[in-house]
């Protein structure tokens, strides 16, 4: 008997949909009222990290360079004060076979998606995971179903998002575009049920933990250049796949403190389900319309919980504006020689600022770039948001108003990082996850600490002051 196909009657299965996808039975890592065993949940649905790694080598994953940045580091060391300026460092993820770190994730979906016999798998993205989803899964010989957030109400799509199209379909990947909006994870959840296809979702839990390579590598390729262990790790941040499994992968190597900066374009004041917004941004990926939401309530993603939770790993959460990563990726070019994509080159602003910070002998690590090319250049975005009626002009970029303009530098020494409170963001963490709790168990008050990295102490005031009680 077929099942209805509207909307809500879609949505009222979604758990149902998802357990089959992805074969993972997260009700039974639940426990107290608002708790989950997240390690266990990793252990059980992961592999082995030195197998992960070998699947990983074994399909063009893994092992790319890292890059000490010798001119950047000294146009930082002009803008510091003598004796600062750290030594900055890029691992060159573009040169994975699909062009980004998600081939990372992507060669673990579709390993286990072959491991398990489904003869296909599906995505949801607008960017670089799909066509690493696409070229995973032609390597593994199973079909490929990418759907994609892409157009407004007048049917105009991002550059950048159609760019990921023709990638996709380059793999041999069929693309399924959406408007902005719910119709996303309708058609996504449809597709699903009809083809019996994988969930090669972006936060499962053998997703989240292929990325440990890349953190691992990190510090071991810094050893190998330097004989020093990194300072500092910039990451870019959207929905904290990329930094848990970094931060996770660091942790593996070395017991070592080494401080763990998330980095986000700040887009402040745009909504990113909103159809007239939607094309006012530059940035698909990156940006505080997802990192900040997808750091206070991880599990808004596709799975029932999220692999991704990059509160727990994060010591500094950072923005930059679009101008100055645009910048920056020119700067790149001209002084480096390393055309990369701007969204990879959200870590490298923030690196350059932080830098500043530090002294001459420090190593702060940039944790990816992405290729470029097509609408993922950035003059093609520049273009496009000028026509878009946004107003690109040099100046100070504490200017640029998200939406309305875009202000590149007038001068290098002008890209700053602002700094987001880390407590904000964990009070509303707690918040999210205790709104239909009027108490909660001691088991549940462990959760919170581990959840918001923080203490006993800090998660008890946050419950007092919105009136939740607790078992000591």
């Amino acid at each position: 008997m077929n099942k209805p196909s509207d909307y809500q009657s879609v949505l009222s299965r979604k758990n149902e949909i998802m357990k089959t996808a992805i074969q993972i039975d997260y009700d039974r890592y639940n426990y107290g009222k608002i708790g989950f065993n997240y390690e266990q949940m990793l252990e059980e649905n992961s592999y082995p990290f030195e197998l992960t790694k070998a699947i990983q080598i074994d399909h063009g994953v893994g092992k790319t360079p890292l890059k000490e940045l010798k001119n950047l580091t000294a146009l930082a060391r002009t803008c510091a004060k003598p004796g600062k300026g750290a030594r900055i460092f890029i691992k060159d993820e573009a040169l994975n076979d699909s062009g980004s770190f998600k081939a990372r994730r992507a060669s673990m979906a579709c390993y286990q998606a072959k491991k398990l016999g489904f003869k296909g798998v599906i995505a949801a993205t607008s960017g670089n995971y799909g066509a690493a989803v696409a070229s995973q899964a032609a390597k593994y010989g199973i079909k490929c179903i990418i759907v994609q957030e892409c157009y407004d109400s007048k049917g105009v799509g991002q550059p950048e998002i159609i760019e990921k199209a023709r990638a996709c379909e380059a793999y041999g990947a069929e693309v399924i575009q959406t408007t902005v909006g719910p119709e996303l994870f309708y058609v996504f959840l449809k597709l699903l049920e009809e083809t019996g296809y994988f969930n090669a979702s972006l936060y499962s839990p053998f997703g989240v933990t292929g990325i440990e390579t890349l953190g691992y590598e990190l510090v071991e390729d810094t050893l190998k250049l330097t004989g020093k262990y990194p300072d500092k790790v910039v990451v870019t941040n959207a929905g904290g796949g990329n930094l848990t499994g970094t931060a996770r992968g660091i942790k593996r190597i070395t017991k070592r403190p080494i401080e763990i900066i998330g980095a986000s374009v700040n887009l402040k004041g745009l909504h990113m389900a909103s159809d007239t917004d939607f094309n006012r941004k530059s940035f698909t990926t990156g940006h505080t319309g997802f990192g900040i939401p997808f750091v206070t309530y991880p599990d808004r993603s596709d799975v029932p919980r999220s692999a991704a939770r990059p509160l727990r790993y994060m010591d500094r959460y950072v923005t930059v504006r679009q101008g100055e990563v645009f910048f920056i990726t020119e700067t790149l070019v001209a002084l480096e020689g390393i055309e990369r994509g701007p969204a990879g080159n959200i870590s490298l602003a923030a690196a350059f600022s932080l830098a500043q910070e530090m002294d001459e002998n420090q190593i702060i690590v940039v944790q990816e770039t992405e290729y470029t090319g097509a609408g993922k250049h950035h003059q093609a975005q520049l273009s496009f948001a000028r026509k878009n009626g946004i107003d690109i002009r040099f100046g100070h970029p504490s200017e640029e108003i998200p939406g309305v303009n875009i202000i590149l530098p007038s001068d290098i020494s002008l890209i700053k990082t602002e700094e987001l409170e880390l407590d904000k963001l964990r009070v509303s963490l707690i918040k999210n996850l205790v709104k239909n709790e009027t108490s909660l168990f001691k088991s549940d008050l462990e959760f919170l600490v581990e959840e918001t990295n923080s203490s006993v102490e800090f998660v008890k005031n946050v419950l007092k002051a919105n009136h939740i009680q607790w078992e000591e």
